[in-house]
């Protein structure tokens, strides 16, 4: 049984200059007899169109005739020597592969380069595969630095058109997509009961150990972050409810009154504050956990009430929510990115 283990690239091992020149010289060749091969496979599928077989022979009668016995009778044969060469191309590139340790198993090559091995079986149907193996050998080219395709015209009108194609098909699956979800909650019915139902509360234990968590956190560290501005508007609510008072109004005016209101005013400020202190500090104690997880459950529950309006508002929510979603996918962003939607302008010279 062959073993189910995917090919990994592992890291290949250097290789010394001069072999890294041969093996640069040799993709090139391959690619220029690919090039040819696929140029001579387009001129013979040609020549069996009979108008154009027609049209070649009244142009050029001796060259057709030439092509006709010499290379259109031994097709085949000629087909076998470039077959045999790109065959040759395949094995050294297995063994170079094996030699290097690219792949973690020796026979994971032919799988990964299966367009190679099929393009080299001389039948029509698999001789055009021979086309991926200029992908290839140009993109081989291109990591090691001899071309650089990125300059390239034809490389350029290539990845505009395909990144204009990729986004106008994938908007138009997205939004295919939303509306068919959006007629599934128009046709739903009681659709915030079942999120109530079947999402939220297998879930609530969870839910509200979390609120409370993350409020008891919130109120800690805000206490942490202010106690002093705290304590400062605390000892200042204490003196300004101090001064409205009558009855201290009355006894700053006795012998020694003003030491007196003063020496309460700080008792009473210090007092305050322990007691908000005692309080923040009370907030950390699990009877508080418990009281504070309570009331969060308690709001989830009357949050999760639900009737015929709260299904109707959800559904409105979810509707509104998914078209403004459609509407976000559907702007062309390659209309602000791409040289298709902003033609060169011609600016008229300034005049004197």
């Amino acid at each position: 049984m062959l073993n189910s283990e995917t090919p990994r690239p592992r890291r290949a091992r250097p290789i010394s200059r001069l072999s890294e020149r041969l093996l640069v010289a040799w993709d090139v060749s391959v690619v220029i007899l690919v090039i040819v091969n696929l140029a001579l496979l387009l001129f013979d599928s040609l020549y069996l169109i009979p108008p154009l077989n027609g049209a070649f022979e009244a142009v050029a009668p001796g060259l057709h005739a030439a092509y006709d016995d010499n290379i259109r009778a031994n097709f085949f044969t000629i087909d076998l020597y470039f077959v045999a060469v790109f065959a040759l191309d395949v094995l050294l590139g297995w063994i170079i592969a094996v030699a290097q340790q690219r792949y973690a198993r020796w026979f994971f090559y032919p799988f990964v380069h299966w367009y190679d091995v099929l393009g080299c079986i001389p039948l029509a149907g698999f001789r055009w595969l021979r086309l991926l193996r200029v992908v290839s050998l140009l993109i081989r080219l291109q990591r090691l630095g001899v071309i650089d395709i990125n300059r390239w015209a034809i490389y350029r009108f290539y990845r505009t058109y395909y990144g204009v194609m990729m986004e106008e098909l994938s908007d138009r699956v997205a939004l295919k997509l939303l509306t068919d979800i959006q007629s599934e909650v128009r046709q739903s019915e009681h659709l915030s009961r079942r999120i109530s139902q079947e999402v939220i509360q297998p879930r609530k234990e969870a839910l509200v150990e979390e609120v409370a968590a993350r409020l008891e956190r919130t109120v800690d560290k805000s206490y942490a972050e202010n106690h002093q501005e705290i304590h400062r508007y605390v000892a200042a609510l204490v003196g300004r409810t101090l001064e409205e008072n009558p009855e201290l109004r009355r006894l700053r005016r006795l012998p020694m009154g003003d030491a007196i209101s003063e020496g309460l005013e700080r008792s009473l400020s210090d007092i305050a504050s322990r007691v908000v202190h005692e309080a923040v500090d009370g907030l950390r104690s699990p009877q508080f956990h418990l009281l504070l997880s309570d009331m969060v459950g308690s709001g989830i529950d009357a949050w999760l009430k639900v009737d015929e309006t709260t299904d109707k508002v959800t559904q409105e929510v979810l509707i509104d929510l998914l078209e403004l979603l459609k509407e976000q996918i559907a702007v062309q962003r390659w209309r602000d990115d791409s040289p298709l939607a902003h033609p060169a302008r011609t600016e008229t010279p300034p005049t004197r």
